[in-house]
């Protein structure tokens, strides 16, 4: 069995008493170590407050979060947590603090007192795996979108996370930016089993998760895999949310069409195959 990363139970959450309604509404969820989450739902659902929660930025008002045993309302805890879970928020612009890539990603390790001999060491490291070696001697500001999340993410992987949040971090990306940051990502959750939790409103992106949860007014909705959740696109559609191309493509072809295609096939790789299968009769 996988250790479990983080423990939340019965969550509740709202940023003034005087609301009449929770913003989180008595969530319960376990993440598994190595796992890819994604949380999803339209703007407004909750799910960039709960990302806040997971690290102690906001702490419940009922219910519990623990990460890594540690509880996010002990304060004593707080700096153990924050050394566990790194956040990769919407804007890189709002996480620099250096005037170059290398002095930005060694601020964080500075402040963590990591030794100068092992600061050099894992510098290099974490910018080689974001591609951004080439980079180091360059002024953040005048990087791409993408160019700069890879930093930001460089900075988190120096420190070591075993928890990595995307809030929303390629909703601000043209397409290629947003398609080399996931990669990155994918091969960091691959190669070194860090826990990837990515809070996003795109359903494309979420498809290629683990396990996808669905928040609707502060409350989680549906549960389960990709596959699990695209079943039943209806409901996603009538609470805001745009359907990836592919799920919306197979429903054209089995509506309009007639087709027979598979519930498995959902990414645009198991679409063709299954089109190809259609095509050659087998």
């Amino acid at each position: 069995m996988n250790e479990t990363m983080i423990d939340i139970e019965s969550l509740c959450f709202k940023y003034r008493n005087e609301d009449p309604d929770w913003i989180l509404d008595h969530i319960s969820l376990h993440v598994e170590a190595g796992e890819w989450l994604a949380i999803t739902g339209h703007n407004g659902s909750g799910k960039s407050t709960l990302a806040k929660c997971l690290n102690g930025l906001l702490v419940p008002e009922q219910g519990s979060v623990k990460v890594k045993g540690f509880f996010t309302s002990d304060e004593d805890s707080l700096w153990e947590i924050r050394r566990s879970v790194g956040m990769v928020f919407q804007n890189p612009d709002n996480q620099f603090v250096g005037t170059t890539v290398r002095d930005d990603v060694a601020f964080g390790m500075e402040n963590h007192g990591v030794p100068r001999e092992e600061m050099v060491q894992r510098l290099s490291e974490s910018l080689e795996l974001v591609g951004m070696s080439e980079f180091q001697g360059q002024e953040p500001h005048r990087l791409s979108g993408g160019q700069k999340q890879r930093v930001a993410i460089a900075g988190i992987v120096a420190l070591r996370p075993s928890i990595i949040i995307l809030d929303e971090a390629t909703s601000m990306l043209d397409p290629r930016g947003k398609s080399d940051v996931l990669k990155v990502m994918h091969e960091l959750n691959k190669t070194r089993g860090i826990t990837v939790i990515s809070i996003t409103h795109d359903l494309e992106e979420a498809s290629s998760a683990d396990r996808m949860i669905v928040m609707d007014e502060g409350r989680i909705v549906r549960e389960g895999t990709p596959i699990d959740i695209f079943k039943e696109p209806e409901g996603l559609v009538e609470m805001g949310l745009d359907l990836p191309f592919t799920v919306k493509l197979r429903q054209l072809l089995i509506e309009e069409n007639g087709l027979n295609l598979s519930e498995k096939a959902f990414t645009e790789k198991e679409l063709v195959d299954e089109l190809w299968k259609l095509q050659l009769n087998i």
